[in-house]
């Protein structure tokens, strides 16, 4: 859940919190944004969605690996991310990222080696797969993957980029290459 606070025209304090149930709801499965206001529900919309806040508005998409986006956007255009609630996963690893700036910094740079390397491994190996198809074959022929590696490896290699992308989705990071990944 993430979470702002917002002060009215008449110097009134809300605090908005979004929650994304990144695995569907249970009836229908679909991906949903349910904005709280001091603790009660006021608005619920499919994803993207947007929700008008005083002062401006909430912007929620999500991707493959999580949230692409959850800013406040102010009616001047500047926008804000929302804070993470502090017991959530993502809340965790903010609080790592402040009190230990250089581990974070660390498993950042090892979360986007892992995708990358993922990327790099999967992509050709895919396009091997893709012309073997007897179609594909006949009509640009067979791509042979440099990348040649047992299975043990692939799954290895593949379970790293999981992490890794799970990683930057704490982050509430979102990229080129997890755009790519998603």
């Amino acid at each position: 859940m993430l979470r702002l606070t917002v002060v009215d025209t008449r110097g009134a304090t809300s605090v908005y919190a979004v929650d994304v149930r990144k695995a569907g709801d249970g009836h229908d499965g679909r991906v949903r944004a349910r904005l709280y206001r001091d603790g009660s529900l006021v608005a619920l919309s499919t994803l993207p969605a947007r929700f008008a806040v005083p002062g401006g508005h909430i912007e929620v998409a999500v991707g493959g690996f999580g949230l692409r986006r959850c800013h406040y956007v102010r009616t001047d255009g500047s926008t804000s991310p929302l804070t993470p609630d502090p017991a959530s996963a993502e809340g965790r690893r903010a609080d790592l990222r402040r009190r230990h700036p250089r581990v974070s910094a660390m498993l950042g740079t090892m979360s986007f080696l892992f995708v990358f390397a993922g990327l790099c491994i999967t992509v050709p190996q895919l396009a091997e797969t893709i012309t073997r198809i007897p179609p594909v074959a006949a009509s640009i022929g067979v791509f042979q993957s440099p990348v040649q590696l047992p299975l043990g490896m692939n799954l290895l290699i593949g379970a790293a980029a999981v992490l890794g992308s799970t990683e930057r989705a704490l982050r509430m990071r979102s990229g080129w290459i997890d755009h790519l990944a998603s």
